[in-house]
């Protein structure tokens, strides 16, 4: 029989783990969802200070969902004072040797910006939805875990997400 002990995640090793297990998904859903890498950098940071401070409190079992709305709560509360522009952190392009045309390097990095721009037009449910499952690839159990909606509400905002994606592609043509 498995007890709920609630002092399991302040043991060091359990915390450890536990941590290295979902830091990487963290940062990455609050990016998604807020597009800003150093905010969810310092959200996931904070959040994770939080969860241990509060170790105590928090079964094993409610770590995450409990770490995820720290998460989610804390941004929140860091832009109820300013509009958040989103900001989709472009890499340097890669200076890679290829054989393409520099026409279809050209037309290549266009498409990229208009599908990027296309992303940011994304409502921030379905932005978030889309990029977690297509660049995450999350399923959509796990989406609504994460996000605390039901499967039936993912699915509607990768439907929705896909149906505007594919008009503004279709005016790209």
């Amino acid at each position: 029989m498995k007890s709920t002990s609630l002092s399991g995640i302040c043991e060091e090793l359990i915390f450890s783990n536990f941590f290295k297990n979902h830091v990487k998904a963290l940062r990455n859903f609050m990016y998604y969802k807020f597009g800003n890498a150093e905010q969810a950098e310092d959200v996931t940071q904070e959040a994770f200070i939080k969860l241990w401070e509060n170790c105590e409190k928090v079964p094993l079992d409610k770590a995450k969902s409990y770490l995820y709305t720290i998460a989610n709560n804390t941004t929140l509360n860091q832009i109820a004072h300013q509009k958040v522009v989103l900001e989709y952190a472009k890499a340097a392009p890669k200076q890679d040797k290829t054989f393409e045309s520099p026409d279809f390097q050209l037309e290549e990095n266009e498409f990229k910006v208009k599908l990027q721009k296309a992303i940011d037009k994304l409502t921030e449910g379905q932005r978030t939805c889309f990029l977690m499952h297509r660049i995450d690839g999350k399923k959509y159990s796990e989406i609504a875990e994460i996000l605390g909606i039901s499967v039936k509400a993912v699915e509607k905002r990768m439907h929705l997400a896909l149906l505007e994606l594919r008009k503004e592609i279709k005016q790209l043509k």
